[in-house]
């Protein structure tokens, strides 16, 4: 719709920069209001109308029409395309170098542009310095295909488009190469995936980019100005056509709320811009639930978009690069052809019988180099799916077909990547669509339900490969030896299958992987091993990220409900793929060292019988053993090593591992004076980070004290052992990495770590303080802290499980709570998700014995009121 008439009338009468202003307050007012009511290729449109319209006034009122040169809008609003706050691009074409006093006037007119807080990108060439500089560079060549004239003569303009035409640097070749090679580039920064919770609208796999890569090519080898050019050529089938429309004004509509949300140019979905882009869109105003409905749209759309480029790009290959492509087709069988690395099927009536599409993908599975679909193919394979009156599974044909891929040692890798990639998979499981493009308003997931199920069937996929025995050695060893790898990969399928659906995922999950078992004849043993795992897959990992796993009663709990090795080899090589595919930055030696050390001391009680339980004893004893007869190889004399042994209680050897105690003593016989505090930083990465050892005397607030000097060195606490000896000194163990899971190998900030906590163990009374500021990610996530109060596997002690924002001092903020309650802390394992802190803490009271109900209340009440007065 045009721009209201009272708008460019106000815009008219402007004098001075204020009446300027105004007028373009009045006119963002208008789109804001009108977004709810006009189609928004309108809106766009309007913009772009209205900033025509300011830019001409603002060349009459600086007198740059009185200078022969042309005014050209190029890129996107060269295509007439503003959204709310998008770049203005343009470009001054004169007829020579400009003299001084036109200089100044262009840079009068510029600074008005930017004194109205407009984005703009500007550049002032004569004819022949534009056409040197696209010989440089192909976006600004890309940019002129949708170049526009606003003010100047016709017939200048006309020359310059005449020399584009003309020139033959960017011939369609080089600039069909050009182009795809930058939209490899382009999807590789974003992981290769549209599915990041944070989308970028333009540059994300299936954006907006992709959209325009196909336009720019088709303008360029075939001078189309519109996609409907592209169906007269016979690249596009008339849906395809519509489809694509379609899917260009859903994502201008996404953008264009996200601009309103963001009141600022903005191409990433950011989470705190969601919740307000979503309500704007009308997917509601109930928060979590209508982002998910919101981003659920998008990524299918960003789906559809990805698969129609590639399709069209390959088309555009084999009739821009004829040389490059035209290979002639080798038969395979019956059915399907061989095209370089393409497969492509003989004739398009083949899958009318539905399972010919499961062996199209069982011949990619067996033949390593077919690594893409013919772009023919797949738009037959987008028929297909259209065509589907129910679910492929509901074939007999079809689930021996499936079958026949899950358990093909090459089947779910390159092969599943393609089925899922193609809409296959949604075609086959109806639950698959339902998890299709849904999101987890979090910040621990860093992918939709299905890209990370995806993700995680490739990371099983990886342990069958020979280069796994370096990376995941443990995992490579199980998995070869498995009789039927395929019940992991189905039970990674159904993990997570029945988010979004409301009540317990894995226990709905289970249910689902059981009718599945059913319905492919798999026997009953196998059909509730897969289902066990599903409903027991985040077990694992809680135990080892939650719990005291040096504490052999947690290993004797877990053992029990794991009954036997064969479901905690398929467990351990579940879980590891699971955290792997969850997030790219969760990873990292400490939790590969948590779970393998899970793993083994499991395995070590169940091989020695659940009813057969190794006496604490005998383990004390045996580590004692075994440290002692290192540290005296190592020059120690046995009378001092069992002197400090004499000081520390039975605790301390039961929750540190051999190499722990070994290290310590070391450092600790080495001492010259073993009444001062002691704290030691180890230089190599042990047991999967970094340790922080501190011996010194107990005094009040030591524990929070030490955590707010780690933390003011930006060192992560992953987790902390604390223990007194029997002479009142304090025993503090930590676990810290850097901000990205790597354990700390600078000597500089090992030296830095360790004066700060020496500093603050000298600085007893020194108040401390906390950065109040909280990162912009964190503003869309209102999460209540919560405090669980309940019994410890040892009578006395008490667990505290606390969740809340990771605030900053968060964990010093919950220590001085304790400080101030009198309590004892004996072990703390510190778990970030995200945006919440999952923290849990063993703790006594003051007389070391498990608290009270009236102590347990008093301390959920006060951890409370700090946690919400932080959160306010």
């Amino acid at each position: 719709m045009p721009v209201p008439a009272s708008i460019l009338m106000l815009l008219n009468e402007a004098k001075q920069l204020e009446d300027f202003k105004h007028s373009a307050s009045v006119f963002y007012d208008w789109l804001n209001q009108e977004f709810a009511h006009q189609p928004v290729e309108r809106l766009v449109k309007a913009r772009s109308t209205y900033i025509d319209t300011l830019l001409i006034l603002l060349l009459k009122k600086f007198k740059l029409n009185q200078h022969g040169l042309c005014l050209i809008a190029v890129g996107g609003y060269g295509r007439g395309e503003l959204h709310p706050f998008s770049d203005i691009d343009f470009l001054i074409l004169v007829q020579t170098d400009p003299p001084q006093e036109l200089c100044e006037k262009i840079s009068q007119f510029v600074t008005m542009l930017w004194d109205l807080n407009l984005d703009i990108g500007h550049s002032v060439r004569t004819l022949a310095q534009t056409l040197e500089q696209t010989q440089k560079d192909v976006t600004f060549t890309t940019s002129l295909l949708e170049c526009r004239l606003l003010f100047g003569e016709p017939a200048q303009f006309d020359a310059m488009q005449q020399a584009l035409l003309d020139s033959d640097h960017w011939r369609s070749d080089t600039f069909f190469i050009a182009k795809t090679n930058e939209q490899t580039l382009r999807h590789n920064k974003c992981n290769g995936t549209a599915y990041n919770l944070e989308p970028n609208l333009k540059e994300n796999p299936g954006g907006l980019r992709d959209i325009q890569t196909i336009i720019w090519v088709a303008k360029k080898h075939f001078n189309a100005h519109t996609l409907q050019e592209l169906v007269n050529h016979g690249y596009l089938t008339h849906d395809e056509h519509q489809e694509l429309l379609e899917c260009l004004q859903n994502l201008w509509n996404i953008r264009f709320a996200l601009h309103l949300a963001a009141e600022r140019k903005e191409n990433r979905l950011l989470f705190d811009h969601q919740p307000l882009a979503a309500e704007r869109l009308g997917f509601g105003s109930d928060g979590k639930a209508s982002v998910e409905r919101m981003m659920k749209r998008l990524f299918r759309i960003m789906s559809r978009v990805r698969e129609l480029n590639q399709m069209l790009l390959s088309y555009f290959e084999q009739s821009i690069l004829p040389d490059s492509t035209t290979q002639h087709p080798e038969p395979i069988n019956d059915d399907f052809y061989q095209v370089g690395h393409h497969i492509k099927v003989k004739d398009p009536s083949v899958f009318f019988r539905r399972e010919k599409i499961f062996e199209l993908f069982a011949l990619i599975a067996e033949h390593p180099h077919l690594t893409h679909i013919y772009p023919s193919t797949i738009r037959t394979i987008r028929q297909v799916r259209r065509r589907l009156l129910g679910d492929l599974q509901d074939y007999a044909a079809c689930r021996k077909g499936f079958l026949s891929i899950v358990r093909h040692p090459n089947g779910m890798g390159r092969a599943f990547t393609l089925m899922h990639k193609h809409g296959i998979l949604a075609a086959y499981l109806p639950q698959w669509r339902n998890i299709f493009g849904q999101m987890q308003f979090d910040l621990f997931h860093a992918y939709t339900v299905d890209e990370h199920t995806h993700k995680l069937i490739q990371n099983i996929y990886h342990y069958s490969q020979p280069e796994c025995a370096t990376t995941f050695p443990l995992c490579r060893e199980i998995f070869t030896r498995m009789d039927k790898p395929e019940l992991l990969y189905l039970a990674g399928i159904f993990h997570d299958i029945a988010k979004g659906r409301g009540g317990d995922h894995s226990e709905l999950g289970a249910v689902d992987a059981i009718a599945f078992a059913k319905l492919h004849d798999f026997s009953n043993f196998d059909g509730r091993l897969i289902a066990w795992l599903v409903e027991n897959h985040l077990l694992m990992s809680v135990t080892a990220q939650r719990k005291d796993i040096n504490d052999p009663d947690v290993i004797r709990d877990f053992a029990t409900r794991i009954k036997n090795e064969k479901q905690l080899d398929y467990l351990y090589c579940l879980t590891l793929a699971d955290i792997r595919a969850t997030n790219d930055n969760l990873w990292n030696d400490w939790k590969s060292t948590l779970l393998r050390e899970l793993y083994l001391s499991t395995q070590r009680a169940l091989r020695l019988g659940l009813e057969n339980p190794m006496d604490l004893r005998d383990q004390i004893r045996d580590k004692k053993i075994e440290v002692k007869q290192k540290l005296i190889k190592a020059g120690f004399d046995e009378q001092q090593i069992n002197f400090l042994w004499g000081r520390f209680k039975a605790d301390y050897f039961t929750r540190f591992s051999a190499l722990q105690i070994q290290w310590h003593c070391q450092q600790l016989l080495l001492a010259k004076d073993l009444s001062q505090p002691q704290i030691i930083v180890s230089e190599k990465p042990m047991h999967g980070g970094t340790q922080v050892f501190v011996y010194a005397p107990d005094e009040v607030n030591l524990f929070a004290r030490l955590v707010n000097a780690l933390g003011s060195k930006k060192a992560h606490i992953h987790y902390a052992q604390l223990m007194s000896t029997k002479d009142g000194y304090a025993i503090d163990n930590f676990v810290v990495l850097e901000k990205d899971g790597e354990a700390i190998s600078s000597s500089g900030r090992i030296n830095s770590i360790r004066r700060s906590m020496e500093q603050a163990l000298k600085e007893a009374g020194k108040k401390i303080r906390f950065k109040k500021n909280r990162s912009r990610r964190f503003k869309g996530f209102n999460i209540k802290p919560q405090v669980i109060v309940r019994p410890h596997g040892r009578k006395d002690r008490t667990l505290i499980e606390i969740q809340a924002v990771d605030i900053p001092g968060l964990l010093t903020k919950i220590a001085e709570v304790f400080q101030q309650m009198s309590l004892h802390i004996h072990a703390a394992r510190i778990t970030t998700v995200g945006e919440r802190a999952e923290d849990f803490f063993v703790v006594s009271n003051n007389h070391y014995q498990a608290l009270t109900e009236s102590e347990q209340v008093k301390v959920h009440q006060a951890l409370i009121k700090r946690l919400n007065s932080d959160a306010e």
